[in-house]
């Protein structure tokens, strides 16, 4: 199909839903694309995907969608659409983020928005200068639990907010998956881990305290996952180390034991191969990257991190991320002037310091990963991003430039801090 070359408008037109333009339709492209669609609230109409399989996929998803094999082919016959989906790697972030903001289009942007402080900044000054609206996936801000916790705060039930203890609990498979073996196990080919995986939640204590972070200091290492913690007798290959069996860290049991359940065969499975058969999966392992021993890989991420964060209002905030836990919702502890606030991602417990009561409230999901849609929060960061298309409204998205620019700077902040041994300081 052929569509005009128009550009796009600075908000559609009431009579259709909004158009769509999906670049990078791995696993949070295709998450985010495909529930756009399926409520029937956009449409799909151009797809940029650089692996067959993956492009296959999302044009069968999007039937009427013209496919491109790089965003650049797109870019110089740019479709009429009203916003694009940007999520490619994160390196690759920054130039379709900058070069459709100049053409007119608003964007949903996968988190990181990119790897540099300078990169950031040429997102967030591309979209201010272009008037466009932008919606970092700080997915975390729009679960039901998060709205619970801030409609908590809110209310005045635990006063003024004097401290906040603050876990991600990352993961032992999620760890060796993601961050050993997986795409985002180097600094120079993703982030420093913080970055990556945590800048949800340096965003979401800024969100809950409800203030702007003025000091960061942090500290952590990469302690485990190194080759001089390997034992003697393993291989380089789950398929061949006689330790597998007991391995906390095996391939085979991790990735065969995903087949026959579909969440986990969408993900983490589904990065490893697309083969639904012990026998593909195997072969995924022999070949591919997903299968090293954890001890002989070539990755050089932290596998655990505290941050300690002072905010402008006086509060403060400990934040640990670390590898060495189930692989479950982050749990929080917020402590006021009038009461505290004790949630693990799904139930909060508060107690009021004048009665002594402690009433426990469900706010949320089960369902903390990627492949169950971060507790409801996916499908309602892209309702947020359509409404916001539909009115013309920038207020239905819970993160302006500025405030996600910021949670990146706090955690460029804490690597600073955690290589040079400093206390950080932030205007």
């Amino acid at each position: 199909m052929t569509h005009a070359l128009l550009h796009p408008k600075t908000s559609p037109t009431p009579a259709r839903p909004p158009r769509l333009i999906l670049v990078g339709a791995g696993g949070r492209g295709s998450t985010y694309a495909t529930y756009a669609a399926y409520t029937g609230r956009a449409e799909v109409v151009a797809i940029a995907e650089p692996d067959p399989a993956r492009a296959a996929a999302a044009a069968a998803r999007h039937p009427d969608a013209e496919v491109f094999d790089d965003w650049q082919q797109l870019a110089t016959r740019p479709p009429e659409a009203d916003a694009v989906i940007v999520t490619t790697q994160d390196a690759d972030h920054v130039e379709p983020a900058v070069h459709f903001a100049r053409l007119g289009y608003h964007i949903l942007l996968e988190k990181p928005m990119a790897t540099s402080e300078q990169d950031v900044r040429r997102i967030t000054d591309a979209v201010n200068e272009a008037g466009v609206m932008l919606a970092v996936c700080h997915v975390l801000r729009y679960t039901p639990y998060t709205q619970g916790v801030k409609a908590i705060i809110d209310s005045g039930r635990l006063g003024e907010i004097v401290s906040v203890e603050h876990l991600e609990p990352v993961g032992w498979w999620h760890q060796t998956h993601s961050y050993v073996r997986g795409n985002w196990r180097r600094e120079d080919l993703a982030t420093p881990m913080l970055l990556a995986k945590s800048s949800h939640d340096l965003d979401w204590l800024s969100y809950i305290v409800g203030s702007s972070v003025t000091k960061v200091s942090s500290f952590g290492s990469l302690s485990h996952f190194r080759p001089e913690n390997r034992p003697a007798t393993a291989a380089d290959n789950c398929l061949d180390c006689p330790l597998e069996p007991t391995c906390p860290y095996s391939a085979p049991r991790l990735y065969l034991g995903c087949l026959g359940d579909p969440d986990r065969e969408r993900w983490p499975l589904a990065a490893v191969t697309g083969a639904r058969t012990p026998e593909g999966v195997v072969q995924a392992l022999r070949e591919g990257p997903y299968g090293r021993c954890v001890y002989a890989c070539d990755n050089d991420v932290v596998d655990h991190q505290v941050v300690n964060l002072e905010y402008a209002n006086g509060a403060t905030a400990s934040f640990t991320m670390t590898a060495f836990t189930p692989f479950t919702h982050r749990k929080t502890r917020i402590f006021g002037t009038r009461g505290s606030l004790d949630g693990d991602g799904v139930n909060a417990t508060v107690t009021d310091f004048v009665t002594g009561h402690e009433e426990t409230l469900v706010l949320g999901v089960d369902g903390p990963d990627a492949g169950s849609g971060h507790g409801g929060g996916d499908e309602r960061l892209v309702d947020a991003f359509l409404d916001a298309l539909c009115t013309g409204d920038p207020r239905h998205i819970l993160s302006d430039p500025a405030t996600s620019l910021e949670s990146h700077r706090v955690a460029w902040a804490a690597e600073r801090s955690r290589h040079n041994g400093t206390v950080e300081h932030l205007d």
